[in-house]
């Protein structure tokens, strides 16, 4: 065991741990201080006559100090993170081996399917907090007003833990799994004021706002260039395949027939090949987009949903 000389209240036992994992990712922070909190008042309660230095002295053998949990932390994220992402494709150092190499990485299939979700996701927290906020000042003037406000903003955190996970596990960003650490030692007011006071909360807010024109956006982008990929793609096959009837139309370009119904739009005979190849390339590039808009949308949740270590 480490020989440094132990905190004595679990307060200071967390801020040493804070400052032990000074550096390492916010949202794993986050983590450490709640299950080393959760940790030691559970011990507490379980001893109820000894006094907070005794109870981490006891424990320090077994859960370790400060300095020792936060190496155990890091060591752990590392094992855990391995595990749980699927190996990186292996580096392409042509041109064309990056451009198509994007199909062999589940990261962008998991955002283009983020983004088709973030349309559902989008109008549930646009709906949730427009509806909260209205409900909240019209119930202002009541004293049911109060309480009401405070189990929204609690929805809220509750509603940020949930979208961090879906952003974590979609997108590959580390989010937290815990709730945000809150001091202990003061009192319910105050508590709820610090609620109120935390920019996170209000960044939450603005987030859940944002989500339904970006999932929008999202949705529109990844099922329109879905759907014509796709279509460029089966044309020519349904015409190859004798599936689809080709008919010349006055002007001389070709519609595409499945039966009497229209399936495609007009072209040249000689454009079939043209057409699949560009609807080959549509694909991909509709992967690399979604791969990309991943990457940034989890920068930006991340920003507007962890708190940081100086926030």
């Amino acid at each position: 065991m480490n020989t440094q000389r132990l905190p004595t209240t679990i307060p200071e036992y967390l801020e040493h741990l804070r400052r032990s994992l000074a550096g390492a990712d916010p949202a794993l922070i986050q983590d450490a201080l709640y299950d080393a909190e959760e940790y030691l008042r559970s011990e507490l309660v379980e001893n109820p006559g000894k006094s907070e230095a005794e109870v981490i002295a006891a424990v320090a053998s077994s859960y370790g100090a400060p300095d020792e949990v936060a190496d155990i932390y890091r060591e752990t994220e590392v094992k855990v993170q391995t595990a749980l992402r699927s190996p990186p494709p292996p580096a392409r150092k042509s041109v064309l081996g990056r451009f198509f190499g994007v199909a062999a990485d589940p990261r962008a299939y998991a955002a283009l399917f983020y983004m088709i979700l973030a349309l559902a996701t989008g109008i549930f927290y646009f709906t949730w907090v427009v509806t909260g906020l209205s409900l909240s000042a019209g119930l202002a003037v009541l004293i049911v007003g109060i309480p009401f406000v405070i189990l929204f903003f609690g929805s809220i955190r509750v509603l940020s833990l949930v979208e961090g996970r879906i952003v974590e596990v979609m997108l590959g960003e580390r989010m937290p799994r815990r709730p945000l650490y809150t001091a202990r030692g003061r009192t319910l007011l105050q508590r709820i004021g610090d609620m109120f006071t935390d920019p996170r909360s209000w960044s939450t807010l603005l987030y859940m706002l944002l989500m339904l024109p970006l999932g929008i956006a999202y949705f529109t982008v990844a099922v329109t260039m879905i759907s014509v990929s796709a279509s460029a793609i089966a044309a020519p096959v349904l015409v190859w395949l004798g599936i689809a009837e080709a008919a010349i139309d006055v002007s001389g370009w070709q519609v595409l027939y499945f039966g009497h119904d229209l399936i495609g739009t007009s072209v040249e005979p000689w454009a079939l090949p043209l057409l699949f190849v560009c609807g080959v390339l549509l694909l991909f590039v509709t992967l690399h987009l979604a791969r990309g808009l991943g990457r940034v949308h989890g920068l930006l949740a991340k920003h507007l949903l962890v708190k940081t270590t100086n926030a």
